[in-house]
């Protein structure tokens, strides 16, 4: 990729807030750079919303809330749909443009616009298939009818890891549903939602629908947001922490509330597994998205009797990894969002090595531009290091080990997260006991990915509320309405 295709690219993008239907600057005039993370360098500067430009996007989402509510399915499917085949068309545009600002691996940027598009196509199934019930009630006296209808306004607040997955999987079901949005992306990485706005308008979307600000005043932006009271949905997609604290603030207005928080994804290696099998899916749980995602397998698992030669395996893998910038051929690795994270991820390799674990291979900074970690796997991780309780979000592998399968499912259980599992074996029954038994809102069974448009995506305890995708997705942006009819 050359840098004139990039500059090219870039300068195609969006700038402005989009309000309202219309791109404009922040009410101050302020700005702030988007930075590449494997070498420094300003990909584009662009607007800074304050609280008064939310403001002005709520009322645009209010003013549009009626109409759009009113519009036919078959014309919410119809845009969605376009908007499908738009983004189809510009996959590469799309995929340069999350791998220089997030700096995933080019060849991933065009699965995650091949995995987030398929949630416009499928929402835009789901938006004619909103259903309701009627028949009469049991003493016979009336008819119920109970119909479904769309919450309202919607914030929706997404992440810096997938910046076109997280956009779309909040906002197809929002308008399928009938509800008009705020969306703000992750300072880190907007430029994508920002490009996916100018899309959704080419595809038809009308004035004041989606509205897009862009700042890095979050917590200031959002205060004023969740009081009013004509806001009636909260989306977010981030760490358990702030989550925690958005769902505070929420609750005085009794908003709606969808919650995809952290991790701590368990991967079970049992003494049946097929290692072959193992191996290739914990490369996908752990090093997809340089293991800067929420579904990342972060505690490695592993029967006493197959983990030497799972470690083995893994690490002949690992160790032959192209570390570089997201754009150059056969990377593997890219760089992580920023140097906090590369600090993170070197802080818990380094307390485990205290604790006992030993470096396979990796475990320390690449030296030079760019916030690049060496991709790393550690075994004999010992109880009590911090890295088996803290999610990793870096490309790190920490490999520890059980003896029976009850203390299997207790380690992978110990944890106030409950997102994703995964588990490998070859006995049909124990597999099924595991689906019961280990507390995560997702499972992959002898499957190293789970995610998928036409599935609820979502986790149990402090990994979140509420499901994003599937039949169940939509839901999250409806409200139940019964009525009774009295006979007579």
């Amino acid at each position: 990729m050359t840098a004139t295709a990039e500059r090219t690219l870039l300068d195609s993008v969006p700038t402005s807030l989009y309000v309202g239907g219309e791109w404009t600057a922040a009410s101050s005039a302020g700005t702030f750079d988007v930075l590449d993370p494997s070498n420094g360098d300003v990909l584009a500067t662009i607007a800074d919303a304050t609280p008064e430009d939310a403001q002005r996007a709520l009322d645009a989402a209010v003013a549009a809330q009626e109409a759009w509510a009113a519009t036919a399915p078959r014309v919410r499917s119809d845009i969605l749909r376009r908007a499908f085949d738009l983004v189809r068309e510009r996959t590469e545009d799309f995929a340069l443009l999350m791998t220089l600002e997030m700096g995933k691996p080019l060849a991933e940027a065009r699965g995650e616009v091949a995995y987030g598009n398929e949630f416009l196509r499928w929402f835009s199934e789901e938006a004619v298939r909103i259903t309701g019930r009627y028949g009469s009630n049991p003493e016979g006296t009336g008819n119920m009818v109970v119909s479904q209808r769309p919450v309202g306004p919607c914030y929706l607040i997404t992440p810096w890891n997938f910046p076109l997955a997280m956009a779309t999987r909040k906002i197809a079901p929002a308008l399928a549903a009938g509800c008009t949005v705020v969306v703000k992306p992750a300072a880190l990485t907007p430029l994508t939602t920002l490009l996916l706005a100018s899309v959704l308008e080419e595809a038809g979307v009308p004035a004041g629908v989606v509205n897009v600000i862009t700042t890095t005043r979050s917590g200031a932006v959002t205060a004023p947001l969740l009081e009013d009271p004509r806001l009636r949905k909260l989306s977010f997609t981030g760490s358990t922490e702030v989550g925690r604290a958005l769902m505070k603030q929420a609750a005085d207005g009794v908003l709606r509330v969808s919650m995809e928080l952290g991790g701590n994804a368990p991967f079970l290696v049992f003494e049946d597994a097929d290692l072959e099998k193992a191996v290739e899916g914990a490369l996908m749980a752990k090093f997809r998205n340089i293991g800067q995602a929420c579904t990342a397998a972060n505690r490695f698992i592993v029967h006493a009797s197959v983990a030497d030669e799972f470690a083995r395996r893994v690490t002949a893998r690992v160790a032959g990894m192209k570390v570089g910038r997201g754009t150059e051929d056969g990377v593997a690795i890219g760089p992580l969002i920023d140097d906090r994270a590369v600090a993170t991820s070197l802080a818990l390799v380094d307390d485990a090595v205290a604790k006992g674990a030993t470096i396979a291979t990796g475990g320390a900074a690449i030296d030079g531009v760019g916030s690049f970690v060496e991709p790393t796997v550690l075994t004999g991780v010992q109880p009590g290091s911090e890295i088996l309780s803290t999610e990793i979000f870096g490309p790190v592998l920490a490999i520890a080990t059980f003896e029976t399968e009850d203390q299997a499912i207790a380690l992978a259980n110990s944890t106030e997260y409950g997102l994703v599992s995964y588990a490998y074996t070859s006995d049909l029954a124990r597999g099924q006991r595991l689906i019961d038994r280990l507390d995560t809102g997702m499972m992959g069974l002898n499957a190293g990915v789970v995610s998928n448009a036409a599935a609820p995506f979502g986790g149990v305890k402090q990994s979140g509320i509420g499901r994003e995708g599937g039949a169940e997705g939509i839901h999250e942006y409806l409200s139940t309405k019964y009525t009774l009819i009295p006979h007579g």
